[in-house]
């Protein structure tokens, strides 16, 4: 992979990491990616699902998307992938954070034309979404593959960030008695 300033982690470096040990996990558990590009110097995110093999993500979509068109250019792309693992909760508003795990990968991408690699590549999206439901459907129809655009986003450069762990609290803030901190967790959010 390319090291260059792109991926360099400025904020809080200590938690980022550009080692595809910590990046393909987070990729492997997330489903929705966030898309960025520009064009004519406007600049657009769009959400998509991806499945990844290798450094490669896989991206489908309408073949009537300007997004999907574009790209396929070759055009400069950023994908973003978030997991947010729990609300952090501080004494302090402005110290409230979150816990969670991300990935900025830079590429570009082109369209998978052939029409056996791009039945292969939803098959890895499918299976990616939900493991095993690829032998539960039928394959695309060949008029479903016409009005479908697969597109592989080859990643040259990425990386990670995380963050884990309780609030941390302004020491003034501990005589505070009414506050409470803790963390909401997605296991929380489960009745």
């Amino acid at each position: 992979m390319n090291l260059t300033k792109r991926t360099e982690l400025h904020r809080a470096p200590s938690r980022g990491s550009r080692d595809w040990k910590t990046i393909n996990p987070i990729l492997d558990e997330g489903f929705l990616a966030h898309v960025g590009f520009c064009l004519a110097g406007q600049p657009f995110v769009i959400p998509t699902l991806y499945g990844r093999d290798g450094v490669k993500l896989f991206l489908h979509g309408s073949a009537a998307s300007r997004m999907f068109g574009e790209l396929a250019t070759s055009l400069p792309a950023c994908v973003t992938v978030t997991l947010v693992d729990g609300l952090v909760l501080a004494r302090s508003a402005f110290d409230h954070s979150m816990n969670y795990r991300s990935v900025v990968a830079f590429g570009s991408a082109r369209e998978i034309a052939d029409p056996v690699l791009k039945v292969e590549s939803l098959r890895v999206i499918s299976e990616h979404l939900i493991p095993g439901r690829w032998a539960d459907v039928r394959v695309p129809s060949e008029q479903e593959l016409k009005a479908t655009t697969v597109l592989e986003f080859a990643m040259e450069e990425a990386s990670s960030k995380v963050r884990t762990g309780p609030p941390v609290d302004d020491e003034n803030d501990y005589s505070y008695r009414f506050g409470r901190a803790y963390c909401r967790s997605k296991s929380d959010l489960v009745p």
